[in-house]
C-alpha cells in the first residue's frame, strides 16, 4: 500500500487556486473547475498526498457547478463546518488534510442520497489507462467504462 503525505514540495507545486482550496479552505467558482465535465474513466485523487478519493463511476452531473460524487472510495474525512453563516459538513483527505468541498444530503436517493461537493482545484484525475502504471490498480475494479 503507498503511503500518502502532504509535503512541502507538494505544497509548492500548487497554482494559486489550489493552494487556496486545499490549504486556505477555499471554494473555485461555480462552473470553473477544469474537471467538472470529465466524464473520463478513472480515478480523482488528492492533488497534494495523491491519495485516492473518488471514482468516476460515483461522480455524477448534479447542476451545482462544481464535480459531484454519490460517494467516496477512501481516505476522506468529514468535520462540522458552521462558516459563512450556515451548517455544513466540510469534507477532508485524510493523509493531506486538503480541504476538497462539502457533502449534503441531496444526492441521488437510489444511490445513497449524498452529494459530495468537490472543488476541480483539489483533485488530480488519473485516467484508468495509467492508473496502473501510477500505482493506482487496487482501484481499477471501482472505475467503469464510461461511454
Amino acid at each position: 500500500m503507498a503511503k500518502y503525505e502532504k509535503s512541502a514540495e507538494a505544497i509548492a507545486a500548487l497554482s494559486p487556486e489550489e493552494y487556496h482550496v486545499t490549504q486556505q479552505s477555499g471554494t473555485e467558482r461555480p462552473g470553473t473547475g477544469k474537471l467538472l465535465s470529465n466524464k473520463e474513466p478513472g480515478i480523482y485523487v488528492d492533488i497534494v498526498s495523491g491519495e485516492p478519493l473518488f471514482a468516476s463511476a460515483d461522480k455524477y452531473e448534479s447542476g451545482c457547478g462544481w464535480p459531484s460524487f454519490t460517494k467516496p472510495i477512501d481516505n476522506v474525512t468529514e468535520h462540522h463546518d458552521a462558516s459563512l453563516g450556515m451548517v455544513r459538513t466540510e469534507v477532508r483527505s485524510k493523509h493531506g488534510d486538503s480541504h476538497l468541498g462539502h457533502v449534503f444530503p441531496d444526492g441521488p436517493p437510489d444511490r445513497g442520497g449524498l452529494r459530495y461537493c468537490i472543488n476541480s482545484a483539489s483533485l488530480r484525475f488519473v485516467h484508468r489507462d495509467d492508473m496502473q502504471a501510477e500505482g493506482y490498480g487496487d482501484y481499477i475494479d471501482q472505475v467503469e467504462d464510461v461511454a
